[in-house]
């Protein structure tokens, strides 16, 4: 298929220190192939010298594309601006930390001409600590339980995704955007590739111990309302524990007379009603909070300039980031 488009989508939050090398490594993979591609940089908002470099870029690579946020919008956000602007006929995600091998595109390109719309890279967990891969296990052994759609641990956003993917996506406007969930949801013809961990070479990680868990809350309640239906079954079995426990002392007043008042029984009783309780609210509250973040209809993110000015050409997509 020499007359394939191909889009890498590159969303970027302060990697001023990976453009330049992810740039060599996308053109070294890409010219042995004389595919037509572009490179879409999608800067979410970076405060140090990631827009220098990518607009450096420009001077050596006629391949990149970027488009800029007026602050940080996050990383769903900047996916879904990618997916908007790309134009290619098929779309590569990928992060700019060089942890997603560009060594892997030929066989993600080669999935796509087999006919898969998604064609998934699927990294294990060498190098990660235990306890780490030990809390990846369990989340997602405990997610794939609770939720309406399959999730695979290594599995990420370095994919491929045929127009016919990108179309579906975009149809999918909600605001609290869960990736993961969504590429498992819009179904289609699916291939996964295994690879190698592989560590960032500049710069930290973006992603905290709090956003990660975030990102997984995000994971249960966008897919599902499993657990507004468990908390009516632990308010149900609550009642029905409290109903047993009045009857049961009860009786036994009866039968004995009043003894010394269990004041353990009694605090126990109120904690763990009160813990249900606070729970149950805690989950519908996650709810409601998104049903008004919905009702809101803020745009997914604001663009502050993209190449497009640069260059001179047409702008195809709102600038308010709306799907």
């Amino acid at each position: 298929m020499k007359h394939l488009f191909i889009s890498f989508v590159i969303p970027s939050y302060n990697e001023e220190g990976n453009i330049l090398t992810m740039m060599k490594a996308l053109k070294d993979t890409m010219t042995p192939s004389g595919l037509r591609y572009e490179v879409l940089f999608v800067d979410d908002g970076s405060d140090d010298k990631t827009m220098d470099e990518i607009r450096g870029a420009l001077i050596d690579y006629p391949e990149v594309e970027y488009v800029s946020f007026t602050r940080n919008f996050g990383k769903e956000a900047a996916i879904l601006a990618g997916l908007q602007y790309a134009k290619g006929d098929a779309v590569i995600l990928m992060d700019a930390d060089l942890q997603h091998p560009p060594e892997l595109i030929p066989q993600l390109i080669r999935g796509y001409e087999e006919g898969y719309d998604q064609v998934i890279a699927k990294r294990n967990r060498v190098g990660d600590s235990p306890i780490r891969s030990l809390l990846s296990r369990a989340y997602y052994w405990g997610v794939n339980k609770t939720i309406d759609v399959e999730l695979h641990d290594g599995e990420g956003d370095f994919r491929l995704l045929s127009r016919r993917a990108v179309d579906s996506l975009l149809q999918l406007s909600e605001g609290n955007r869960f990736s993961k969930g969504l590429y498992s949801w819009i179904g289609l013809e699916q291939k996964t590739i295994s690879y190698e961990n592989v560590t960032r070479q500049h710069g930290e990680t973006k992603w905290s111990f709090k956003q990660l868990l975030n990102y997984a809350v995000d994971g249960v309640v966008s897919f599902n309302t499993k657990p507004l239906r468990l908390c009516f079954y632990a308010g149900l079995l609550s009642l029905f524990l409290a109903i047993a426990y009045i009857s049961i002392t009860l009786i036994g007043i009866i039968r004995n007379g009043v003894e010394v008042p269990g004041y353990f029984t009694i605090i126990s009783a109120v904690l763990f009603l009160g813990g249900v309780q606070l729970l149950s609210l805690g989950i519908i509250g996650e709810y409601v909070g998104r049903i008004y973040n919905e009702t809101k209809k803020r745009p997914h993110y604001l663009v502050r300039r993209t190449s497009a000015a640069v260059k001179g050409k047409p702008v195809s997509h709102a600038k308010i980031g709306n799907s």
